[in-house]
Parts: structure tokens; sequence; C-alpha cells
């Protein structure tokens, strides 16, 4: 994936040493309680929708763009389902440049657009449920936030911003 011109201009100053960087991660959902991955051009693993967040952007924008750009679909931010990091959110890319994620992952409702997974980051987009994800290829950081990213998805939700459990 294209770095930004943002860390671009980081990593000119710093090198490959490790940086902290806030990212937003987009759980999204359908009808049947299966959560949308893509899966990343380089490296072929499968992640959630989301990246970092740009400067001066407001993280539910980012989440928002992030996924439009990874899977052709619109969201909508619901909530905040949780703000992740440690040392499992540690990733070394080819390269050699390393990175701490502080991940913003926000529960997100499809508001329009068409699921696509082929653009310039991702080969592919789909859904899947959390048996099924058990084999896939995917970073250490993903797997530590399933157990709690599909404790509270219901088999609907989210179904609207605003709508309560009871509908």
């Amino acid at each position: 994936m294209p770095m930004s011109p943002y860390l671009r201009a980081l990593r000119e100053h710093v090198g490959s040493m490790r940086l902290l960087l806030p990212s937003v991660s987009a759980h999204v959902f359908d009808g049947d309680g299966r959560m949308l991955l893509v899966r990343q051009r380089d490296g072929g693993i499968w992640s959630t929708p989301g990246g970092m967040i740009e400067p001066d952007e407001r993280p539910a924008d980012a989440v928002v763009r992030e996924t439009w750009e990874e899977t052709g679909l619109r969201v909508a931010p619901v909530r905040v389902s949780g703000v992740y990091g440690g040392p499992e959110f540690v990733v070394t890319y080819p390269n050699g440049d390393e990175t701490q994620y502080v991940i913003i992952a926000f529960e997100c409702a499809v508001t329009g657009g068409e699921l696509q997974g082929e653009n310039d980051e991702t080969t592919e987009a789909r859904f899947w449920s959390h048996a099924e994800m058990a084999d896939l290829p995917m970073p250490p950081w993903l797997r530590a936030i399933l157990p709690e990213a599909f404790a509270r998805s219901g088999p609907a939700f989210p179904t609207c911003p605003g709508e309560d459990e009871n509908g």
C-alpha cells in the first residue's frame, strides 16, 4: 500500500525506527453476524478495513475514508467498539520500517456503495464468520481483538445509527 506523504516525511527523519501511529479499524457485520475483512495486496493477509489517521483528520472520518478506499462501501460509524494497542500491534514491513499501531475500532453500518475488493491496497473483500476466520492468515493484532468484536456484535448489528438493541 502506498505510504502517505506525512509518513514519508517522518521516515526521512527517523529512518526505519518504530513509530507509534494512531489508526482506525472498521468493524462491519452483515445480517448473519459475519465480519467484513479485506485481503491486503502486500503479504496476502486478511484484516479489517482501516489504516492510519492522517494529520487534522478526525478518527470517524478516517474510518469512513479507509473503508471506502478498501471496499467500495460507504459506512457510518455507529460507536467506538474499542481502543487497542500493545506488543501485538507492532508491524515490521518488508523494507524494515517498524510501526506500532494504536487502533480505534468503530462498529460501522453500511449506508451505500458496492462491495469491491480489488484496488491499490487490497485484492479481495468478503464477510466471514468467526469460525471461518480460524485458518485465515491474519496479523496478531486482529486475532487479539476478534473475540471481543464478535462478542459485541449481534446477528444483525448494526442496523442503523441511533437504533437501540430493542429496535
